[in-house]
């Protein structure tokens, strides 16, 4: 018989366990978005070579499941001298990913921004960076907010895939939890109600800084 006393009595350790879920998320984003710039910065260049090794980079990111790319990461770091936690790995290797998404999400918003603007720019004598920082990348985030949002949300999502190099998230709690306690529809239900509310407020936030960016 469904019981609301399992999922209360453990509703505290699963979140508990969504901290690490939140943290594999943000800073996976964060980082995804400062390589995707590069990235996307590559992918613009006048240089062949540039150009050529960013679409590589995009494809193969996008190519192979990330699942793959946390245990190739996993075991692969300390057979080239990088001992780090599995946290750390989990972190580098979803921004990786992540970056590969976001780089074609800039990309598109600067093929938004009228080419004037840079050129306007270049005529008053503003250097290559100077108009990427101050005049490029702040608009293409302004355009590309919703598709960046919504990389975050995927991100929380596919965080659970951490749970395979031992991770403690949302999903490898709510397995052991079940396993413990027997009562698997309970806690994958409460799990499943922490994901839709983390995603909810991310998907509010979002909007709410998008209305504010456009006043």
């Amino acid at each position: 018989m469904f019981s609301f006393q399992v999922i209360i009595d453990n509703f505290p350790v699963l979140l508990w366990a969504a901290r690490n879920t939140l943290l594999i998320s943000v800073l996976g984003c964060l980082e995804g978005l400062i390589l995707g710039a590069v990235i996307c910065a590559a992918a613009l260049s006048a240089r062949p070579g540039l150009r050529r090794a960013a679409a590589i980079y995009v494809s193969f990111f996008r190519g192979v499941p990330l699942l793959i790319q946390l245990l190739v990461a996993y075991y692969l770091l300390p057979v080239i001298g990088l001992n780090v936690p599995a946290l750390v790995a989990a972190v580098l290797t979803v921004g990786l990913c992540a970056a590969a998404y976001l780089s074609e999400v800039l990309r598109g918003s600067l093929n938004a921004i009228p080419k004037g603007q840079a050129e306007a720019a270049l005529a008053i004598g503003m250097s290559s960076r100077n108009i990427w920082i101050r005049i490029l990348l702040p608009q293409a985030l302004k355009i590309g907010l919703p598709s960046i949002v919504n990389e975050l949300i995927l991100l929380v999502k596919a965080s659970s895939l951490v749970t395979v190099v031992g991770i403690v998230e949302i999903t490898r709690m709510s397995q052991s939890v079940a396993a413990a306690t027997y009562r698997p529809l309970e806690i994958y239900l409460a799990a499943a109600f922490i994901y839709l509310a983390i995603n909810l407020v991310i998907a509010q936030a979002g909007r709410a800084l998008e209305r504010r960016l456009t006043l």
